[in-house]
């Protein structure tokens, strides 16, 4: 009995170990999720403001772009699948493997090839023990990306969109990612970045009651959308890591929140069989007192005859 309560004693000891740990977790991820609000509050509007200008010099021209040009028939796509780099999130990653590989499949039920690009070591992994193709990969800031990291994400798709088919280039492009809604809801969403949509841009400024105003270009509009193509893919993907990375930090929050209290419940357990067993030790020890006593004393009357 005695061996029993050490083990009970052991596992409490274990338990309240990776309790603490996991409450330090959580309240990292807390704070850590104040920060990267800030920052998708800060991108959002530039990247929302640079869309509206790509789709006004669309709209007032009529060059046909990468850009905002649909191709005839189009035959290779690029998917950027943006997970984490570390793990103790739920299912963060998880849920944005499943949306990438449920576009891929609506992609390639499209007789499109998909050029697979990965953001995130979990995403790497997932793809590397499957045996599966990966053009491209970048680790290590998913927690915590800058516009450095959108840029170097970004260098290679832009590359990819601006060449022709046949030399390996792409006819779309499409992004990944966890979309932060709130501090209990992320979703994971895939969206075409490449090439913009401007009837869905359109109808989202007439649902606000905006008039888009006429622009002239200098020198031509070709040469405006050339430079903002990049400025506007760079836009998107870093807003897009900065949604998947406060994304990260809530699931990783909730997900430690669930684990500390878990444990708790767990130590109860625990306590409750480790008293048990106590109390039973306690029992045999005082039942063997007695009867020792008893045995004395019939051994003691029996020698006194």
């Amino acid at each position: 009995m005695g061996a029993q309560l050490r083990v009970y004693k052991r596992r409490i000891r274990s338990v309240t170990a990776t309790k603490k740990i996991t409450k330090a977790m959580e309240m990292i991820a807390a704070s850590r999720i104040v920060k990267a609000q800030r920052q998708v509050a800060a991108s959002t509007p530039y990247a929302t403001e640079l869309t509206r200008a790509v789709t006004a010099v669309a709209t007032g021209s009529t060059t046909k772009h990468p850009l905002t040009t649909e191709a005839d028939a189009p035959a290779r796509a690029a998917v950027l699948l943006v997970t984490s780099d570390r793990g103790l999130a739920g299912g963060y990653s998880t849920n944005a493997i499943k949306a990438a590989e449920r576009l891929i499949e609506r992609l390639r039920g499209e007789g499109k090839e998909v050029d697979s690009y990965i953001v995130g070591r979990k995403g790497v992994a997932y793809y590397g023990f499957r045996e599966r193709k990966v053009t491209d990969s970048w680790t290590g800031f998913t927690d915590s990306p800058t516009y450095a990291d959108a840029k170097k994400v970004a260098a290679p798709l832009i590359e990819a969109v601006s060449l022709e088919t046949a030399d390996g280039g792409v006819d779309e492009l499409h992004i990944v990612y966890t979309e932060f809604v709130s501090m209990m809801t992320q979703n994971a969403v895939d969206k075409r970045m490449l090439p913009l949509s401007l009837s869905e841009t359109s109808e989202a400024d007439a649902a606000k009651g905006e008039i888009r105003p006429l622009f002239d270009f200098e020198p031509s509009a070709e040469d405006v959308l050339d430079a903002l193509l990049p400025r506007y893919v760079e836009s998107r993907i870093y807003n897009a890591l900065l949604q998947a990375a406060a994304s990260e930090h809530a699931a990783r929050r909730r997900a430690m929140k669930s684990a500390t209290d878990n444990a708790g419940e767990l130590i109860k357990s625990l306590s409750r069989l480790a008293n048990a067993a106590r109390q039973a030790e306690i029992t045999q020890e005082i039942s063997e007192i007695v009867g020792g006593a008893s045995a004395l004393a019939d051994a003691t009357a029996g020698s006194d005859k």
